[in-house]
């Protein structure tokens, strides 16, 4: 599998041949980001493809060398946040809530269905709590742990210092924490 690096390369040499490399090595992350922002699969498809053809379109504008220098997980990732924040203003409806079970990562077949239940339930759990951080903060959250994204990448993504970027993830994590505290604490109390 190519290296983000190698991949940038690959772009800069021949878009149309590397192309779906690129949607192939980020897709999920792209999806994802799209998936956790709306709360619908199908519009969180639809944004990932925008996501890919406007990333496809401003390639072929860029010269060879600029392309060479990309940041792609961060560009895409910035790429399609800003299409979920333009498809959130244009709405401006009540987002339509989807299980996070709906949105978990599929369980293992070979699990028997307690296992598999409560992993469902506990992945619920983390999704509500992740979504009822604020916005700077769960976006934040979400890129580092969910997507595994690079502070630097984080902050290229969202157009913040580095250092503001490790503040929100590390802010994020600890309201994380406080109200996992809480309801732990809620739910042993007489």
């Amino acid at each position: 599998m190519d290296t983000t690096d190698d991949l940038a390369a690959r772009l800069a040499a021949d878009l149309d041949g590397a192309f779906e490399a690129l949607v192939r090595a980020e897709q999920d992350l792209v999806f994802g980001i799209a998936l956790r922002s709306t709360r619908d699969p199908g519009a969180a498809e639809e944004l990932a493809q925008d996501a890919f053809v406007r990333a496809y379109r401003a390639l072929a504008t860029y010269d060879a060398e600029r392309i060479g220098e990309l940041r792609l997980r961060a560009w895409l990732a910035r790429i399609t946040l800003n299409l979920c924040r333009n498809r959130a203003r244009a709405r401006r409806a009540a987002p339509t809530e989807v299980p996070i079970e709906a949105i978990a990562e599929p369980t293992d077949p070979a699990l028997r269905p307690e296992p598999a239940a409560l992993a469902r339930e506990a992945a619920g759990d983390w999704g509500r709590r992740l979504a009822a951080l604020p916005q700077r903060y769960r976006i934040a959250v979400e890129l580092r742990h969910v997507h595994g994204l690079s502070y630097d990448e984080i902050a290229t993504a969202l157009d913040r210092p580095v250092n503001t970027t490790k503040t929100h993830v590390y802010r994020g994590v600890a309201l994380l924490r406080a109200a996992y505290t809480l309801e732990t604490a809620l739910e042993t109390a007489p």
